[in-house]
């Protein structure tokens, strides 16, 4: 999982899996806690994202970002700060609920998250645009020459390639990393672009 040498402005990072109690359950914002391989993982991460001498490191505040985010900045000898713009959608009522249980309950639902992103909130929570925006003003926000490295969800890691690559909301769900993923990022004046494919 090496790094290209083009350099980015950005790294965004999937947290690594969390515990097995979790599978298949949605949650969201809640707190889910890595397990032995998702702490594993983090550690692996951290000794390829070290490369990186110099970065401002952040992270959503969920202990599944946190992890990782404080052990590489104990490597860089620097600290990491929390940005709740980062952190995954809220579900609102779902959160902590059985997928299957919410397919049951909600089968016609699940696609509105798609087809009303501007006014859907799953579970009276979060509609697809307002995650989008959020995490938007955060990026936009960024400098565009200091590096920035950013542990988070895969909702708005798919959100910002998304909008920024002006991409239809219909095919946001493929591009969400999978856990442990690096995203190298060249932010640019006019959004962002791939610094480089993760091999």
């Amino acid at each position: 999982m090496m790094l290209k040498t083009s350099t980015p402005t950005l790294i965004v990072v999937r947290h690594a899996p969390v515990d097995q109690k979790y599978r298949g359950v949605c949650y969201g914002r809640s707190d889910a806690i890595l397990g032995p391989e998702g702490e594993q993982l983090s550690c692996a991460v951290v000794e390829e994202l070290a490369a990186w001498r110099q970065a401002t490191i952040v992270h959503s505040g969920l202990q599944r970002t946190r992890f990782l985010a404080e052990r590489l900045a104990e490597q860089l000898e620097c600290s990491a700060t929390t940005c709740e713009a980062l952190r995954e959608r809220d579900f609102g009522t779902w959160e902590m609920q059985p997928w299957s249980e919410i397919h049951a309950r909600h089968p016609d639902e699940m696609l509105r998250m798609i087809s009303e992103p501007e006014t859907y909130r799953p579970g009276g929570g979060e509609t697809t645009f307002e995650m989008r925006d959020r995490v938007l003003r955060w990026f936009e926000s960024l400098p565009n020459a200091d590096l920035t490295i950013a542990v988070t969800h895969g909702g708005p890691i798919a959100s910002l390639l998304g909008s920024q690559g002006g991409i239809p909301v219909t095919e946001w769900a493929e591009l969400i990393p999978r856990c442990g993923q690096i995203v190298p990022i060249q932010k640019r004046a006019s959004g962002l672009c791939p610094a480089s494919e993760q091999e």
